[in-house]
């Protein structure tokens, strides 16, 4: 019977020195082991999930996160080349690739924060400052992501760590230079567009003016040619006359007053006052053209 406590003690130092002597790496996980504060076994770290052993008591164990960690940089200021600020809103994403660097640099994840963003800020302010604010806001600007991440990744090697993506989230113009921007760009606008009205109405006149000479012209045109058809169509009527007066000029005298006739009586409202025996109804007396008029009796 005084056997067992010394069993159940002796068990439970086994156990105790079992539990500590092994430790655990997930995949979303990477370790140190640490020997009075230097490393030891692995010199790059833990890095494969799996189970591994450690002298109790002696050495023990860092844990670092080996996932794709976010970094947001806030809004900063920057000055491109043309003079004209901005307001950039960016984040990053980064991973620790060296442990053993990264503990000797930051020591934990959260004391690397504000070394990354510094960087971040750096790189933006130098990529950013050294183009026009026009590429910023152009489709260029995935490179000009490229050109930040590459940047900021040269400055974090000697943090273990690797900037694997930057993105810029939104780039405005500063809230107190918005307004007077706004009121830039409507005059700009204001004034294109009296331009355009201006021209437009210039082309219109000239149009109008082209439009009213060329029926000036087609209309005298046509008159010019309409009286020559006419003083050629009265000249041929003329002549047809003649011919036929020279050759039957009874008939000739006969058919003008029937003319004559047709144009005096016409209606139902004309009054005519003459004498029957004028000359004008000589073709109603008797014996027609060879009667004598009132004016030959």
């Amino acid at each position: 019977m005084r056997k067992l406590p010394i069993l159940l003690v002796a068990l439970a130092v086994a156990i105790f020195v079992l539990i500590n002597s092994v430790f655990i790496v997930d995949e979303r996980q990477q370790a140190l082991k640490l020997q009075f504060g230097q490393v030891v076994g692995e010199t790059q770290g833990y890095r494969e999930p799996g189970l591994y052993f450690k002298i109790p008591l002696v050495q023990n164990v860092t844990y670092y996160e080996d996932r794709i960690l976010p970094l947001e940089g806030g809004e900063l200021e920057i000055t491109p080349i043309d003079d004209r600020r901005l307001v950039v809103d960016a984040f990053a994403r980064w991973r620790i690739t060296d442990p053993v660097r990264f503990r000797q640099a930051v020591s934990n994840e959260l004391a690397a924060l504000p070394r990354l963003e510094r960087v971040l800020n750096a790189s933006l302010r130098e990529v950013l400052g050294s183009v026009t604010s026009d590429t910023i806001l152009s489709d260029e600007r995935s490179d000009l992501m490229t050109r930040i991440r590459d940047t900021a990744r040269a400055q974090t090697l000697n943090l273990g760590v690797q900037i694997v993506d930057v993105r810029l989230r939104r780039v405005d113009l500063p809230q107190q230079n918005l307004q007077a921007t706004f009121q830039r760009m409507q005059a700009e606008r204001e004034r294109e567009a009296a331009d355009e009205r201006a021209r437009g109405e210039e082309a219109g006149q000239r149009i109008r003016a082209n439009a009213d000479r060329q029926a000036i012209e087609l209309v005298s045109q046509a008159r010019k040619e309409s009286e020559i058809i006419r003083g050629e169509a009265d000249a041929e009527r003329n002549k047809v006359f003649a011919e036929a007066f020279g050759q039957d000029e009874e008939f000739f005298a006969f058919y003008r007053s029937l003319r004559a006739y047709e144009s005096a009586m016409k209606g139902t409202n004309t009054s005519l006052v003459i004498s029957p025996n004028s000359e004008f109804f000589r073709y109603f007396l008797p014996g027609g053209a060879d009667a004598p008029a009132a004016g030959d009796q």
